[in-house]
């Protein structure tokens, strides 16, 4: 158990990431909600920030301050793509054939100098249906297949987040789906209990991939 005590979740990533304050309520971030899978003892630290790329967290230095604190055994979690896209911004938009995936890799080479552990988690689905509601998958184009090319080159485990909750999405319905997200205002950002779910696919599949994960969550329906 002594290694469960000293690990620590470094958490890399955007808005539907960001743990949240008050202000910013009641938009709920997955680093949030991901407190409620760990075991007693194991820290979660999330550094991820609303509207930020792999180009633009890098370039605020978010990275830098992810490798102050990042030690052997720890793990870093990697999860962006709803911003890389952005054509219209150049101080955020990536190429998913080449920086996208460069950035991704510092990332993986960071977790590698300190002896930690990265994982790769493609973006969360966005909330979109059809006027029939429809649900209309592949909003985020070539950055999940683009992550998971990264995945191959830095020999890091992957999480498909995307396909999990297209198809979760798709599954619950137009009308299911809505309290799940900051709907009306918009189908990004999560609430509560949408991050709940969506942190609950996370843990799981995490929990799939064995040591040094598995020990670090609650087992579903066990108490800790």
């Amino acid at each position: 158990k002594e290694r469960t005590a000293m690990a620590k979740i470094l958490y890399a990533g955007d808005s539907t990431v960001k743990f949240n304050k008050i202000d910013s309520y009641p938009q709920t971030g997955m680093s949030q909600a991901l407190l409620l899978y760990l075991r007693e003892g194991v820290e979660m630290h999330s550094f991820a920030q609303n509207g930020r790329s792999t180009k633009s967290f890098i370039a605020e230095g978010r990275l830098e301050a992810i490798e102050r604190e990042i030690g052997p055994g720890d793990v870093l979690l990697v999860q962006f793509g709803h911003n890389d896209a952005k054509k219209e911004d150049p101080s955020r938009y990536t190429r998913p054939e080449t920086d996208f995936q460069e950035n991704l890799l510092k990332f993986a080479k960071v977790a590698r100098e300190h002896q930690a552990h990265v994982v790769f988690i493609t973006p969360i689905a966005r909330r979109l249906f059809d006027e029939k509601g429809v649900f209309q998958p592949g909003s985020h184009g070539a950055y999940p297949a683009a992550m998971k090319q990264a995945a191959e080159k830095a020999g890091a485990p992957l999480i498909d987040l995307t396909s999990i909750t297209e198809e979760y999405l798709a599954g619950v319905g137009e009308l299911w789906s809505r309290p799940l997200f900051v709907w009306p205002k918009d189908n990004t950002h999560l609430k509560y209990e949408g991050a709940v779910i969506m942190a609950g696919f996370l843990s799981r599949e995490l929990r799939k991939l064995g040591e040094p994960y598995r020990s670090l969550f609650i087992e579903e329906g066990q108490e800790d």
